[in-house]
């Protein structure tokens, strides 16, 4: 792990999942003070208010702190401007590869840059492009994911790519065992975002809290894609009214395309759109039952509130207490 907390700039390699409407400046300050390395999720926040969230996290920690940014946002290079004048130190690129021009914008701003890699082709050629660090989060976790779980992506990138780049894991975290079999298997740190909603410093709101504490494992479902030719991204969240609306949604967005009154950059901006009014209705409003309840699997691990530091340093005890009971009987 001293790989990873050299490399972010933090005591703890546990970053914080970047989580619309939830990975803002109180949480992301309370995971950075705790140790560990908070993440904005930048989501479709205008560059004035990402540049408003970079400027109140700072006024509520000063330690290092990094910004999530969508790959498919339609001002992704303003927002690389508001991180350069901020001289945020991680920007970390999701949601696909990163467009023309921004991996040199990034890191020619001073930043090190992080993007998310969901198959071993695609680690290879972000390590080709130049990225600085990578994130392989498997299906287990909230919101958008992939098809293969961490578990497979573990076994099949780690080993190949771990000695030439820092990789950090994420997806079905909640305890600190797992952690510490990650990093036997060389990575330098993990991300979480499931285990921090339920955080006091979490300005979620209480039935969203509610809704964690309450789901198993099993509740957290992937939503289903309705037309081929819409390639929406599956999103994890708990089973409510709001998975059946999304159908809904889509086969409006695949009509409007049928009748060739969009075009499909646009229809998947739709879609996103959709996902963060959605998500903001359970997360802001409480309401659970027509609003996005995005959570990962590792949900039925959460049984109650805690502050972001007794999380972490539960995460840290039991990780050495497993790699210290691996050593025993070594």
């Amino acid at each position: 792990m001293q790989r990873g907390t050299d490399f972010l700039g933090c005591e703890v390699a546990i970053m914080g999942g970047a989580m619309s409407w939830i990975s803002e400046r109180n949480l992301v300050s309370a995971i950075s003070n705790a140790g560990g390395f908070g993440v904005i999720a930048c989501g479709a926040m205008t560059p004035d208010l990402l540049d408003t969230e970079i400027a109140e996290t700072k006024k509520r920690t000063t330690k290092p702190f990094g910004v999530n940014l969508i790959t498919m946002h339609p001002e992704i290079s303003d927002l690389i401007d508001v991180c350069r004048k901020h001289d945020v130190g991680h920007v970390v690129l999701a949601g696909g590869l990163p467009p023309p021009g921004a991996i040199e914008r990034i890191k020619g701003g001073g930043a090190k840059l992080i993007c998310f890699a969901p198959a071993l082709a695609l680690a290879k050629k972000l390590i080709r492009s130049g990225v600085d660090a990578l994130v392989i989060e498997g299906m287990e976790a909230g919101g958008h994911v992939g098809p293969v779980s961490t578990s497979v992506l573990a076994q099949e990138i780690l080993p190949e790519v771990a000695a030439d780049i820092p990789v950090f894991v994420a997806g079905g975290i909640g305890k600190g065992g797992l952690i510490a079999g990650y990093l036997e298997m060389g990575a330098v740190g993990v991300q979480l975002g499931t285990r921090f909603v339920c955080a006091h410093e979490c300005i979620a709101h209480p039935n969203f809290k509610k809704a964690f504490i309450r789901a198993s494992a099993r509740d957290a479902v992937t939503s289903v894609q309705v037309d081929p030719r819409l390639p929406v991204i599956p999103v994890r969240a708990i089973r409510n009214k709001e998975m059946v609306a999304f159908a809904a949604k889509q086969r409006e967005v695949a009509q409007l395309l049928d009748e060739e009154k969009i075009e499909m950059a646009e229809a998947q901006l739709q879609i996103e759109h959709y996902w963060a009014g959605s998500l903001k209705r359970a997360v802001i409003d409480g309401d659970v039952e027509t609003g996005s309840v995005m959570a990962g699997q590792s949900v039925g691990m959460v049984k109650e509130e805690a502050s972001v530091a007794e999380i972490i340093q539960t995460l840290v005890d039991e990780a050495a207490h497993a790699l210290e009971r691996r050593a025993i009987h070594a």
